[in-house]
This record gives C-alpha cells, structure tokens and sequence, in this order.
C-alpha cells in the first residue's frame, strides 16, 4: 500500500504530465473544473482544481471528499502510483471496478482523450 507522500506526489506527476501533453489531451487537460480524488485504502482525499492543463492547490484531508467537486475520482493508493506510472491502464481499472471516475456528461466526453 502506497503512502499519502508517494499519492500526492503521483498526482504532482500527473499534473506535470498533463501539462506536457498536446492535442486533445491538452484541450482535455484545460478544463477548469473542481477535483477530488478519495483513496480508500488510506481513507483520505485530495483535493484541488484542475485549471490550465494542471491541477493546482491541492490539499489533503482525512475521510472521504467533504463537498461534492465537478470531477470526483475514487481508487486505491497503489493503484493511483501504478496508473500514473504507467504500470496500470486506466480503462482495464475502470472496468473492473478498480478506479471510479465520476463527472458531468459534458466533461465525461472530454476526459475520454485522458482515459
């Protein structure tokens, strides 16, 4: 089981990653909308704003999300590392239940270049 220090720093490798990309991942990336992600193995979440093609201010807080952000991902710690890493597909995780990708329809669609 990975650490709150190994999760939030696989969330600073996916906000740099995003910020590199290009094409429609990059016009995916430049939503402006609220974050979360629980990890509930840790039973923490962190929370942030996904603006510019980065996510920005993010912030830990014991338990699950306090208030109801615009995009809400829920997963396990080890599987937020492997995915960042690259170790885990997301789509294959989605499937099976593994990682829990919730949002508008609207942004839903565009979040699709990401996945």
């Amino acid at each position: 089981m990975a650490n709150s220090e190994e999760c939030r720093a696989a969330l600073e490798q996916l906000s740099e990653n995003l910020s590199g990309s290009e094409g429609d991942v990059r016009k995916a990336a430049a939503l402006d909308r609220s974050l979360t992600c629980w990890i509930s193995d840790l039973d923490i979440t962190f929370s942030g704003h996904l603006r510019g093609g980065r996510i920005q201010d993010v912030v830990e807080t014991p338990g699950r999300p306090p208030e109801r952000a615009q995009i809400r991902l829920a997963m396990a710690s080890d599987d937020l590392v492997d995915l960042v890493a690259g170790r885990l597909h997301f789509a294959s995780a989605w499937a099976h239940g593994r990682v829990k990708l919730e949002a508008g329809i609207r942004d839903l669609l565009r979040l699709r270049s990401l996945l």
